[in-house]
């Protein structure tokens, strides 16, 4: 493949036209061998309508250009320095940000040998309505904001002269409950390969007779064969191990008519396979193919784990042959301070944080991920509900899918399961969230036939919902999938303690898990589904903070109050920094991750204006609590400190002396209260076992700011234009204690082969920009996110604030992508 690359890049010409466009090669012709390029850079991009934008001729000298992934909504609004504003359509759903009609167009030139191939031009994700050119000629539509398409643009592309994509975006009215995006917001791709090969998504590999001494793999290849006349075709297929060892190899002959295409299936058996698993999730990958009188026709390289999964209500989820407790979260599709652009470096970072905050299990609520959130799944070791919609043929909103669902469901459906195929990390095909009318006779119907339709398509996988306003009346609707996602089951508003041990009673066949759950009951729901075999996991809502359904973790929903200007939910147990929450370090104690303790004051005055509107059954919020000894004002005056334990028990101490000991077990539900006058100085949690000191926890009342502190999570980043470092920033005082009620100004320098893409704090009701080179600390810290460029060299960045000491980072961008991070 090296040498693919360095004939393709000895075929790159650029040039510049009259009107501005920046075209580019793309191609050499002369390998058999299908070729995959990000088609990510060098757009043109129009924030509006524009007459007749698709047509090839048009003078786009005066756009903006910009490099994908993109999304408009989370840049500022023009003529403001933000994105929200009080009056946009989606008010608290999509967090007071705004849609409408955008233009994207790309220039680009083939070379003449390229005539001979066939090409495909590939959509990661476009939100939401969009429309496709190629040269002038309408492509086609897809509606859905969430699923990959692709078209054969074969027939339609010029050779040697300027070629031109247009893409029309609509997000219009109010299509969304949460914040969406606008605009291109993942990968494009364009892909060539000869008149014999592998269909698009046509690779399909399982496991079967799964153990530690031995699997079978499946692998199915659909052969397409585009030329006029029968061609017999020789399949070979190689698997290699993650240290690049070749482990099997097999190889089929099959002949294929004109015009036609067959699936091709092969099976080989490994011995003492390495099984892909949560804590080991090693991938293999199979290598195919295809020759047609011993000439290569076409390679392709699939990754893939072997693992066996089984669900049974008597032994729970099995993973391998093992018992596994899902400890699940839900996540949507926002990476915070980038709104919906989907870096492949955002999605994997957004995966290596949860998985070690202890999560196992993400659902992706409400709407199929992107490629690369999968990818960091199978590499990482994260457990996959992929979900298809949030609504179906009924709408929550005026403007959302339910128009687009009947005529394009089985697409949608299609796209999500052939793309994601073969990632071993997902173990449930979700079909939707919170249905309306799940009990009526023709909402089951339509339940039926997407369960039937995403069993025809996969069959190792099991057919799951989350549903809502539990009770007997959604049976029907129950018996429609393989396993019952259950929103809310622990005092949710059904109204009833205990739903699955009732459910079980009268279904004891049922297999559950809490899909939804409260951050204000995360015990109880976890011990609900760690006590009962049948309950699979819990989910909850949510793991990762997130722009959108504003306020839902202060205020709650629904609720009188006035609501601008709160833009995040608030109610994750990570913030949209990926920074740890309260409720974050109690699931750690309950989890008994690694023997947590941690300490937390409730705040005093409560750190927003509260709502006394909030619906009883809302419980997206959590205590207000604060990592923080300094409460000035407040002296003497008894402070609520809560600790989470893991341990035993634990020991207070103020300035060294003794508060007293208090057991921190399942039966105090791992957390202890003490109320402690306060006094400046050192708070201390003490974790005993069997009586033995094992580990501490401490709040410093910190002094007067004096410096910045910068902690970049990767020194060391790709010179590819897509790479990222997030780099916390700190307001500290002379000793580097963090200043928990800092909220300096920070503004930031950067030379260099780098730019800032985003910049954030967790406060939910900021309405700074993200896109501007400053910002505002919130709780003593913010964050700045920096992107390579295609070059190698020192990023130096430097954050100031006025009667602050200044800091300066260098982070290296490079062509070795082994480099340390």
């Amino acid at each position: 493949m090296d040498n693919l690359r360095a004939k393709i890049f000895l075929a790159i010409v650029f040039m510049l036209f009259s009107h501005g466009n920046q075209a580019q090669g793309l191609i050499s012709p002369e390998e058999n061998l299908r070729d995959k390029q990000l088609l990510d850079d060098n757009w043109k991009f129009h924030r509006g309508g524009y007459e007749r934008a698709y047509k090839t001729d048009l003078d786009d000298s005066d756009w903006r250009e910009i490099d994908l992934p993109h999304d408009w909504s989370i840049e500022d609004i023009p003529s403001a320095n933000s994105p929200f504003d009080p009056n946009a359509v989606g008010q608290t759903g999509t967090g007071f940000t705004k849609g409408g009609t955008s233009w994207y167009r790309k220039s680009f030139i083939l070379d003449e040998k390229a005539k001979e191939l066939i090409a495909y031009l590939q959509f990661d994700g476009i939100y939401m309505d969009s429309e496709v050119w190629l040269n002038g000629v309408k492509l086609g539509r897809n509606p859905y904001g969430y699923t990959s398409f692709w078209f054969d643009i074969s027939e339609g592309l010029k050779y040697g002269e300027e070629n031109v994509i247009a893409v029309k975006v609509k997000n219009e009215g109010e299509n969304s409950r949460w914040y969406s995006g606008s605009g291109i917001y993942r990968h494009v791709w364009l892909t060539f390969m000869n008149d014999i090969h592998v269909e698009k998504w046509g690779t399909q590999v399982i496991s079967k007779n799964v153990s530690e001494s031995l699997a079978e793999v499946v692998i199915g290849n659909r052969i397409k064969n585009e030329t006029p006349n029968p061609v017999k075709v020789v399949v070979r297929t190689l698997i290699s191990d993650s240290n690049g060892d070749q482990v099997a190899e097999t190889e089929s002959e099959i002949e294929i008519q004109s015009t036609s295409n067959e699936n091709v299936i092969q099976i080989v058996r490994l011995e003492s396979p390495r099984l892909w698993s949560v804590a080991h999730p090693e991938l293999y990958v199979v290598q195919t193919t295809v020759f047609t009188n011993g000439e290569q026709k076409d390679k392709i390289e699939t990754n893939i784990g072997i693992r066996s999964i089984q669900f049974d209500p008597e032994l729970g989820f099995l993973l391998n042959g093992k018992s596994l407790e899902l400890k699940g979260g839900n996540v949507h599709h926002d990476n915070g301070p980038l709104g919906a652009k989907a870096f492949d470096r955002a999605e994997e970072r957004k995966v290596e944080l949860l998985k070690a905050n202890g999560y196992n299990a993400i659902r992706s609520a409400h709407n199929p991920p992107s490629p690369a959130f999968l990818d960091a799944c199978d590499k990482l070791g994260m457990l996959v509900v992929n979900e298809a919609f949030d609504m179906w043929d009924k709408g929550k909103n005026s403007h959302d899918y339910h128009l687009y669902f009947e005529e394009f469901w089985r697409k949608d459906i299609s796209s999500m399961i052939k793309r994601d195929f073969n990632h071993p990390s997902i173990i449930m095909w979700g079909i939707g969230n919170e249905i309306p009318e799940m009990d009526a006779p023709e909402t089951v119907a339509i339940a039926r036939n997407l369960a039937d339709y995403v069993r025809e398509l996969d069959s190792s996988r099991p057919v799951t919902a989350a549903v809502n306003g539990l009770g007997p009346e959604k049976d029907d609707f129950f018996n429609t999938l393989d396993v019952a996602g259950y929103n809310y089951a622990v005092a949710g508003d059904h109204g009833k303690a205990d739903i699955y041990g009732e459910d079980h009673e009268r279904i004891p066949n049922r297999i559950m898990y809490g899909s939804e759950s409260y951050p204000l009951e995360s015990f109880d729901s976890w011990m609900a589904a760690k006590e009962k075999p049948y309950v699979i996991g819990d989910f909850v809502w949510t793991s990762f903070d997130y722009l959108g359904e504003a306020s839902i973790g202060w205020l709650g929903y629904p609720t009188n109050h006035e609501f601008y200007p709160w833009t995040l939910a608030f109610c994750g147990d990570l913030d949209i920094c990926g920074w740890k929450r309260p409720q974050s370090y109690y699931r750690d104690a309950f989890w008994g991750k690694d023997r947590a303790l941690s300490l937390f004051v409730k705040n005093p005055t409560p750190s927003f204006e509260e709502s006394p509107e909030r619906a009883s059954w809302s419980k997206w919020h959590f205590s207000d609590l604060i990592s923080s000894w300094n409460w000035m004002g407040h002296e003497g005056e008894k402070l609520e400190v809560v600790v989470f334990s893991s341990y035993d028990n634990v020991e207070l101490f103020l300035n060294n002396k003794s508060l007293g000991t208090k057991v921190t077990n399942r039966d105090t539900k791992n957390k202890e209260v003490w109320e402690v006058p306060y006094a400046p100085g050192k708070l201390e949690a003490v974790g005993y076992i069997n009586g033995e000191r094992k580990s501490t926890y401490v709040l410093t009342t910190a002094g007067k700011p004096i410096q910045l502190q910068m902690k970049p999570d990767k020194m060391n980043i790709k010179a590819d234009g897509q790479d990222l470092s997030y780099i916390t920033v700190e307001v500290q005082d002379s000793d580097g204690f963090l200043i928990p009620d800092a909220e300096n100004l920070i503004q930031f320098e950067i030379e260099g082969p780098g730019t800032i893409v985003g910049v954030g704090n967790a406060n939910p009701i900021s309405t700074e920009s993200y896109i501007q080179s400053e910002r505002k600390a919130w709780r003593g810290k913010c964050l700045v996110i920096i992107k390579s460029e295609k070059r190698e060299g020192l990023i130096r960045l430097q954050a100031n604030s006025k009667a602050l000491e200044s800091s300066t980072i260098e982070i290296k961008t490079t062509n070795d992508f082994d480099a340390g991070r």
